[in-house]
């Protein structure tokens, strides 16, 4: 796709994929109310701004054109394949713990997660509407809630973000609204990847902590180049658009 305008980053505090489309020559911003990373340029209640959006009101969005994409990095805690352990009862927080104590953890989770799955469809729906681009992504697993139970089906999996020069042998799904991927491959594989157990936290640090969630600047680059704006890149093992008699 082309974009003539900005790309808005939402729920990125690290400015990896935001600093990619710089050096690509596309303007680009990050919005997040934290700023762990000293990279958020808009400090802002993404959550707010859905809510004022979708309910008509005046928001960030009112801000942002067809020109533009908004790349989202939704939360995925309350939809990930971990969050089921919490519902059958087998996740080790839960270990030792009281029936009326465990019940009392699983209900607030229901809520929270209904309360995060209400502001990801009005994102969605609001960008629709709105005729705005929008990329999201998401952690992929057959057990993730959004598979089967969101009305916006995800465009393409990315079975391995190792294969783009990732940190992590890790399926990631995407959704594109109001725009199609391109189809590039780049192929960039990482001479050591790292696995749950090795990041700084261990074990604990989960599937969904914050360093799990990381994304290299390589995969960043290669993700924009192959399915946002087509860029053939030279030097790349693989590309689907060399021409098959180069």
């Amino acid at each position: 796709m082309e974009i003539t305008g900005k790309v808005h980053c939402f729920f990125e505090q690290s400015g990896t994929f935001k600093n990619e489309f710089i050096k690509l020559g596309i303007p680009a911003e990050d919005y997040d109310i934290q700023n762990n990373f000293g990279e958020t340029d808009h400090v802002i209640d993404l959550f707010g701004e859905i809510e004022k959006a979708y309910e008509g009101g005046a928001s960030c969005f009112d801000s942002i054109t067809c020109n533009d994409l908004i790349m989202a990095f939704f939360p995925c805690i309350y939809f990930c394949e971990n969050n089921q352990l919490y519902f059958t009862g087998k996740h080790h927080n839960l270990v030792g713990l009281s029936a009326k104590k465990r019940a009392d953890i699983i209900l607030e989770r229901s809520i929270n997660r209904q309360r995060m799955y209400e502001l990801c469809l009005k994102l969605f729906t609001t960008c629709d509407s709105k005729d705005i681009r929008l990329v999201v992504e998401n952690p992929y697993a057959t057990q993730h809630y959004l598979v089967e139970n969101f009305p916006y089906r995800a465009t393409f999996v990315d079975k391995n973000r190792a294969l783009r020069g990732d940190y992590f042998n890790k399926p990631t799904q995407y959704w594109f609204v109001n725009c199609e991927p391109t189809n590039g491959y780049s192929e960039q594989m990482r001479r050591k990847l790292r696995n749950i157990a090795s990041t700084k936290s261990g074990i604990k640090a989960g599937i969904c902590s914050q360093e799990r969630s990381m994304i290299s600047s390589d995969y960043a680059r290669n993700f924009i180049c192959d399915f946002i704006i087509g860029k053939k890149q030279i030097g790349s093992l693989l590309s689907l658009f060399e021409d098959e008699t180069d």
